[in-house]
């Protein structure tokens, strides 16, 4: 399996993963949920928070910056061998990880690999799809060589 990055940083920071880690942990969790839809592009957009609560409101009418977001396909595109887009608030992220005493590094790949499982048709709205998806999530984490990332 392969998958290429489309990595875009509209951050405003250069402390960001290289699109290489992004890859690495993006194919770790493509690996571990299988499909018989080949997929070959992800795009992901690395935004500060005006762009992410910008993104957060009119998609998901949330206020406020968020940590990731994510677009799948849409039905109509499900041919093409595009998984989705992933928006990725850099700011957001780093006071996350501090916050929550974890590295940065372990905590990119963490979002990474749960909007690619998003991007996957997996969701977290109810209890038990929420504890199967934690648990995936931190299978494949353990896989990438982080900690429990909950």
């Amino acid at each position: 399996m392969n998958v290429t990055i489309e990595l875009q940083n509209h951050s405003g920071s250069r402390q960001v993963p290289l699109k290489r880690q992004f890859k690495h942990w993006a194919l770790a969790a493509l690996s571990a949920v299988a499909s018989e839809r080949v997929v070959n592009r992800l795009s992901i957009r690395l935004v500060d928070e005006t762009e992410s609560a910008y993104l957060n409101d009119k998609y998901r009418n949330k206020q406020g910056p968020t940590n990731i977001l994510s677009f799948p396909v849409p039905g109509e595109l499900k041919h093409l061998p595009a998984l989705g887009d992933l928006a990725i608030c850099t700011q957001v992220v780093q006071r996350e990880a501090q916050a929550q005493g974890k590295s940065a590094d372990a905590h990119w790949a963490h979002l990474t690999v749960h909007g690619v499982l998003h991007l996957r048709g997996y969701d977290h709205e109810i209890d038990t799809e929420a504890r199967a998806m934690e648990a995936l999530e931190t299978s494949i984490l353990h896989q990438l060589g982080y900690p429990d990332p909950y």
